[in-house]
């Protein structure tokens, strides 16, 4: 089944709270996400100022999350606690709400 572009950006968000700082391909193979769609989903994430880019000290980009990006992360865990959701259920709910 396909992911959303919300879950998309879920996963990558998950990702760099988990992890910290990474690289693109880090990103890429963390998250699942093929390189172009992921640069796409950074462009608009970094836009929204969930996650910014800085170049490490070694001169490779790295990307992180915000503290926008981990309050986001934060409410959307509270959401799936006060509204668990079995996955049986699920079925035909557009999957924003799960």
């Amino acid at each position: 089944m396909r992911r959303s572009k919300f879950e998309m950006h879920l996963d990558i968000i998950r990702t760099l709270a988990q992890k910290g700082p990474l690289k693109l391909t880090h990103i890429m193979y963390k998250a699942n996400v093929n390189c172009s769609v992921l640069r796409e989903q950074l462009d608009f994430l970094i836009q929204q100022k969930i996650v910014n880019e800085k170049t490490s000290k070694k001169e490779k980009v790295v990307f992180e999350l915000t503290e926008k990006g981990f309050s986001i992360l934060r409410t959307f865990r509270e959401l799936q606690t006060l509204m668990p959701v079995d996955d049986e259920n699920t079925r035909g709910i557009p999957a924003i709400l799960y």
